[in-house]
C-alpha cells in the first residue's frame, strides 16, 4: 500500500487564494498552486460544508427512499435521505436530524458505512454515510420550501432501478453499494 509520504511528488502547494463567490450554501474559490514540477496553475473549486446520507432500513427490510425535484438537472431524482451538515455539527448528529426532518424516522441503531467525496476535481464536499436500523416513524419536519415524497424499496428494486438508469445520484449509488456489500453482497437479504 502506498503511504502519503510516498506520494509527495504529486502534491500541489497553494500560493495564493481568492474568493470568487460567497453564497448561502456554496463558496467558490480560485487558487494559484505550485505544481510538482515547479510551474504554476489555477484551481477553481467549490467549498461545501459537508453532508450526510442515511440508508434507513425498516423492519420489513425495505429501504427508505425519497423522490425530490433537483433544479440543476430539471428532474425528480430517486435518492436516500440526505442533507448538509450544519456548522459545528458532527456527522452522526446531522444524520439523526436529517432522517427525522426528511423521512420522519428515528433509529435506535446507527452504523457508519463510509465516506464519499462527490466531485473530487472541483468540490470539497464529503458525505458521511450511515446505516440506520430499529426505525420508528415520528413524522417528517421538512424545511420551509422543501418538497419530497417518501417511499420504501427492497434492495432488489433499488438495484433494478440503478440498472434502468432511474438512480443516477452518486451518493445513493455509493451508499447502495456499501449497504449491499455490508449485507454480504447478496441483495436477497433485504428483498
Amino acid at each position: 500500500m502506498t503511504t502519503d509520504t510516498d506520494l509527495r511528488h504529486l502534491v500541489e502547494t497553494k500560493i495564493e487564494s481568492e474568493c470568487v463567490f460567497d453564497g448561502k450554501l456554496l463558496h467558490v474559490r480560485r487558487d494559484v498552486v505550485r505544481l510538482p514540477d515547479g510551474t504554476t496553475a489555477t484551481r477553481e473549486y467549490i467549498v461545501h460544508p459537508g453532508a450526510v446520507l442515511i440508508v434507513a432500513v425498516r423492519a420489513d427490510r425495505r429501504l427508505v427512499v425519497e423522490r425530490q425535484f433537483r433544479y440543476p438537472l430539471d428532474r425528480v431524482m430517486l435518492e436516500f435521505p440526505a442533507g448538509k451538515r450544519d456548522p459545528g455539527e458532527n456527522a452522526l448528529i446531522s444524520a439523526r436530524r436529517e432522517l427525522i426532518e426528511e423521512a420522519g424516522y428515528e433509529a435506535t441503531t446507527w452504523t457508519p458505512l463510509g465516506r464519499v467525496h462527490t466531485v473530487v476535481s472541483y468540490s470539497t464536499e464529503a458525505i458521511d454515510i450511515f446505516l440506520a436500523e430499529g426505525l420508528s416513524h415520528v413524522g417528517a419536519k421538512l424545511d420551509e420550501g422543501e418538497f419530497l415524497e417518501i417511499d420504501a424499496m427492497s434492495t432488489d428494486e433499488m438495484l433494478a432501478a440503478l440498472d434502468r438508469g432511474d438512480i443516477t445520484d452518486v451518493k445513493t449509488v455509493a451508499a447502495l453499494l456499501m449497504y449491499t456489500r455490508r449485507r454480504g453482497g447478496s441483495s436477497s437479504l433485504a428483498a
